[in-house]
Parts: structure tokens; C-alpha cells; sequence
């Protein structure tokens, strides 16, 4: 049964929480819509399919958000109340550790919890998911953004196309006309290539990084701008090459989108690496919620962001030791999630014994004679 004060720990530490972690993913979902429009706009993948990709993207990155946001929220709320002196009160009425540590602890293995599914389970998934998404995306010209009846610009501007009429699904194309630009021969001047086809439809090669329209019984013109020396044929089938399908993830990982079952049976350096990370994400949480204790005790005159600084390179030399550990991992070097765990207990341990230092009674000076 949670006391009176436990309760009241409980309320303002989840709703601080919630508050950081509200701010953070807007910042996150900024960061991460400017990296998806860039996407879209080199051909990545179709414009239709943005705010999809974008969601899933940001639940996939929940697992790095939320023990940042217990950390500082954490951190936050106890330093607010240090500085407006209700700890000090509340430790003079005789709360000790158990009464702050009660409501965190219970608050760390919440956010512990959520980490862990998020990292084991809705991450991959959203990874997974996001992929075949953008797979399914490439393979329809609807997807692309071809509309009947009005002229559309292709992606990567590979020029424009134009059709009367579409099938449902989008692969059948009625008549069709598709207007490109190509540089000339030996610096000559640009030519227009004009093509038209009664009939169309699109298809990706094998290895999926190309898309290609198939028109069928039409005419292909070749106006070289600024000459006369036109050119005309008619074609039975003519497949044009539409934008590839542009990939700007150098950071792509293909064991992220494993499920983590399947990811534990895989024996590669970066398979390794990536289930380490993601049974260390739950100990990660508890860590930075230990660590927000003994960082967020201030005195009430204090300066309000003095120690936040302190706490945000705390948490980045945590993490990019982690980070550090991981990479050892990648290149053969270790083998486990030994170090990322060793590295947390460490810390855990000096955060707890700093947490336990600040509530022993400090020994009465010896008065001089």
C-alpha cells in the first residue's frame, strides 16, 4: 500500500516525465520529418507514404526518448522541490532514503518495462513495418503519386507523365504520355524525349532499386532544343526507366528489423551488437533514474539550470560509453552484453552509494578547547 507521500512523489515525478517526454518527441518528430521530406524528395519513396514512415520512425526511436525523459523529468522535479525547500521540510519530518526511493523505483521499472517492449518488440516491428511500407509503395504508380487525368511530376525529377485513365490498383496504364529531359551528345544541346503509348505498365527489376514503366503501341519522339534534326519512331513495347528508388540511409542496419527472438539465434558481429543493445535498454532506464537522485539535490539559492548541464554531460558520457561497448561488439572485438551491462552496474552502484551518502548523519565537530 503507497502512502500519502509516495503518492504525491508518484504524481508530480510521472507528470514532469510525461511533460519532457512530450517536449522531446517533438523535437525528435522535427528532426526526424526534415530526414523523411529529404527522403521523399530524392526518390526514396513516394509522398503518400510520408506521415506512415514518419510514425513508425518516431516509435521505433522511443527506446532511446524514454529513459532520457525519466532522467531529466526525474531530475527536474526533485530539483524544483530542493530549490522551493519541501525536501529539506520533508527530510526534517523524518523522511528518510525508503521515501524518495520508494515512488522512483516504482517510476524507474515502469519506464524499464515500456523500454523493453519498445526496444524488443514495437521497434523492430516499426522497422520492419516502415520497410515493407516503402517496398509496397515503389511497386504502385498510385503510390508515386500518378494521378488520371492530370499531369505528375516524377520523383527525383525525372520528368513528367500524364495519363486518361488508371487502374485500381495502379498497374494498368491507359494512354499515356511521358516528357523527359537528357543531356545531348559531345555537349550539344539538352534533348526532349517525348513518348506516348496506348497502354502501360509498371514494374521493378529484381533487385528492387529500379523502377520501369512498359508502354505498348505508341511513338517516341527525340527533339534535340534549339536544332531541327527531329527524330520519330513508333515502338510495339518501350520500357522507360523511371527515377531509382534512392536509398539515403547510410546508418541502414538489417539486424534492427529482426525480431528478437530470431536476432538472439544469429551469430554476426552486428546481430550481436543489436540484441546486446536491446536487453541493456531497460538497465539503461533504472541507471539514469538512480543517477537523477544524488544529481538533483541543490540548495534553494542555487542556479535553476546549474546542475542541468551537469546532468545532460552525465548522460552523454553514459550513453556514449555504451555506445563505445557497442562498438567493440560490431568489430569482433567482444562478444556479449557483458561490458554494456558491467558499465551500467558500475554506474548504478556509484549513483546508488552518492544516493546513500547524502541521508548519513554527518559526524558532530569536536568543539575546540
Amino acid at each position: 500500500m503507497l502512502s500519502i507521500l509516495d503518492r504525491y512523489f508518484l504524481r508530480e515525478l510521472a507528470q514532469t516525465v510525461a511533460a519532457v517526454a512530450i517536449v522531446l518527441l517533438v523535437i525528435m518528430a522535427g528532426s526526424a520529418f526534415a530526414r523523411v521530406l529529404q527522403q521523399v524528395a530524392n526518390g526514396s519513396f513516394p509522398a503518400s507514404v510520408m506521415f506512415q514512415v514518419l510514425g513508425l520512425n518516431m516509435l521505433d526511436g522511443l527506446s532511446n526518448l524514454l529513459p532520457l525523459a525519466g532522467f531529466l523529468g526525474v531530475f527536474w522535479a526533485l530539483g524544483r522541490m530542493y530549490r522551493e525547500s519541501e525536501m529539506h521540510v520533508l527530510a526534517s519530518s523524518g523522511m528518510g532514503p525508503m521515501g524518495l526511493l520508494r515512488p522512483v523505483g516504482i517510476l524507474a521499472l515502469t519506464l524499464a518495462l515500456l523500454s523493453g517492449i519498445v526496444s524488443m518488440w514495437l521497434g523492430p516491428w516499426a522497422a520492419r513495418t516502415s520497410d515493407a511500407l516503402v517496398a509496397n509503395a515503389n511497386r504502385s504508380v498510385i503510390a508515386a503519386g500518378l494521378d488520371a487525368g492530370r499531369f505528375t511530376q516524377l520523383p527525383g525529377k525525372g520528368g513528367i507523365i500524364f495519363v486518361d485513365t488508371l487502374s485500381r490498383d495502379g498497374s494498368v496504364l491507359g494512354n499515356t504520355l511521358m516528357v523527359t529531359e537528357r543531356p545531348g551528345k559531345e555537349n550539344g544541346p539538352p534533348v526532349l524525349k517525348v513518348v506516348t503509348g496506348r497502354s502501360g505498365q509498371l514494374y521493378q527489376d529484381t533487385s528492387g532499386d529500379g523502377r520501369y514503366l512498359s508502354l505498348h503501341d505508341g511513338w517516341q519522339y527525340e527533339i534535340p532544343l534549339g536544332a531541327d534534326n527531329w527524330r520519330k519512331m513508333s515502338y510495339s513495347r518501350n520500357d522507360a526507366a523511371l527515377s531509382s528508388v534512392q536509398n539515403d540511409d547510410s546508418d541502414e542496419d538489417p539486424a534492427h528489423t529482426l525480431d528478437t527472438i530470431a536476432l538472439s539465434r544469429v551469430t554476426s558481429a552486428d546481430a550481436r551488437a543489436e540484441f546486446a543493445w536491446r536487453i541493456t535498454v531497460p538497465l539503461m532506464a533504472v541507471v539514469l533514474m538512480m543517477m537523477s537522485l544524488p544529481m538533483s539535490k541543490q540548495s534553494p539559492r542555487e542556479p535553476r539550470y546549474g546542475r542541468m548541464m551537469l546532468a545532460v554531460a552525465a548522460f552523454f558520457l553514459y550513453f556514449n560509453l555504451l555506445a563505445l561497448c557497442r562498438g567493440q561488439i560490431i568489430k569482433g572485438h567482444w562478444h556479449n552484453a557483458g561490458p554494456l551491462w558491467l558499465v551500467s552496474l558500475l554506474i548504478l552502484g556509484g549513483a546508488a552509494w552518492m544516493f546513500r551518502n547524502q541521508y548519513v548523519a554527518r559526524a558532530p565537530r569536536k568543539a575546540k578547547a
